[in-house]
């Protein structure tokens, strides 16, 4: 990639880009370390730069193997072939994004950067087209397939992973058990940091291939991309995330290391499922459905009904308020620049 050739639209579309990555990095990635903080497997400044490392490695080694998620992304959409209108409307995609999550934070709406990427880019196409024609239906379908496996293949995965666990080391004592889920859910973390990487990494270089142009080559990456996106994710995972494990760690359920160990490997395993088959889910939904499975492996009552309903709102509400602010933004944008 060669900003010096771009035009300067594409310019400020990557410099978007980039710092949606940061973002993500910085408000996303903390959840795959949550519990194992909170379960006291590790303290807060290792977990995070263990979980930077990961994030890296996640982006750049998934991206090289298997840039499903890439491809369903830089193909969901089609701004035309006006390459100066197109890089308005994806930057009016962009700065939607930026607006949806000010906006849902300030009237308490939850939301998945994830579904806010996929619901802009939707609207902001439909908005330059004039029509759904700039939707390609083969491979949005895919987003609503991840909806479900994320969540539902989480929640289960937790649920089935614990209680193998249960019965695996339920004649051992206590002392020797904490000490192997200690490690165990160490090595658990770093696996859904690699796979949050895989994902979310995945997804915002299929949007750098759309601000390049360069949407039909996905086999060769340019290794510049996928280092600079792996990088600015790992920046932004090292800046901060304690309000998030605390509120996804603590707040939503109390496990133990051996369900800590169980939500990160279910978790872990959801995404690389999703990943593989090229569905875009949200990373965050994947870890807390997960935790609910393992709480409830032990006690029902531990899933907590309002993270169900904060769930389900983000679907309700992310897609079409996502993607309408999408298509107005960008008429906006076309009209002014």
């Amino acid at each position: 990639m060669n900003l010096f050739s771009l035009s300067p639209s594409s310019v400020l579309s990557v410099i978007l880009t980039l710092a949606v990555i940061f973002v993500n990095g910085l408000t996303d990635a903390p959840n795959a370390v949550a519990t194992c903080i909170t379960t006291r497997c590790m303290s807060m400044k290792p977990a995070v730069v263990m979980s930077a490392i990961f994030n890296f490695a996640g982006v750049f080694a998934m991206t090289v193997i298997n840039p499903s998620i890439t491809e369903t992304i830089s193909n969901m959409v089609f701004f035309g072939d006006d390459e100066t209108a197109a890089s308005v409307a994806l930057c009016a995609a962009l700065f939607s994004i930026v607006l949806w999550a000010v906006l849902a934070w300030y009237f308490g709406i939850p939301t998945s950067e994830s579904h806010a990427l996929i619901a802009s880019l939707s609207g902001s196409a439909i908005a330059i087209n004039g029509s759904l024609k700039g939707i390609n239906g083969s491979e949005w379908i895919k987003a609503i397939y991840g909806l479900f496996t994320s969540c539902l293949g989480g929640f289960l995965l937790g649920f089935i992973i614990c209680k193998i666990v249960l019965v695996i080391f339920k004649n051992l004592k206590r002392s020797k058990c904490d000490l192997f889920f200690k490690y165990a859910q160490i090595f658990a973390a770093g696996a859904m940091s690699f796979m949050h990487g895989a994902q979310d990494g995945q997804k915002f270089i299929g949007v750098l291939l759309l601000c390049t142009g360069t949407i039909n080559d996905t086999t060769h990456i340019s290794p510049f991309i996928i280092l600079l996106c792996s990088g600015v994710m790992a920046l932004g995972t090292l800046s901060g995330g304690k309000k998030i494990i605390k509120s996804v760690g603590m707040d939503m359920v109390k496990l133990e290391k051996y369900q800590g160990f169980s939500a990160d490997m279910a978790a872990a395993l959801s995404l690389l499922l999703s990943t593989v088959f090229g569905f875009p889910v949200s990373t965050t939904h994947a870890k807390t459905t997960a935790m609910m499975g393992a709480g409830a492996s032990r006690n029902k009552r531990s899933v907590n009904p309002v993270v169900i309903k904060d769930i389900v709102m983000t679907w309700v509400l992310t897609f079409p308020g996502c993607g309408f602010l999408g298509f107005v933004v960008t008429k906006i944008f076309l009209k002014i620049l």
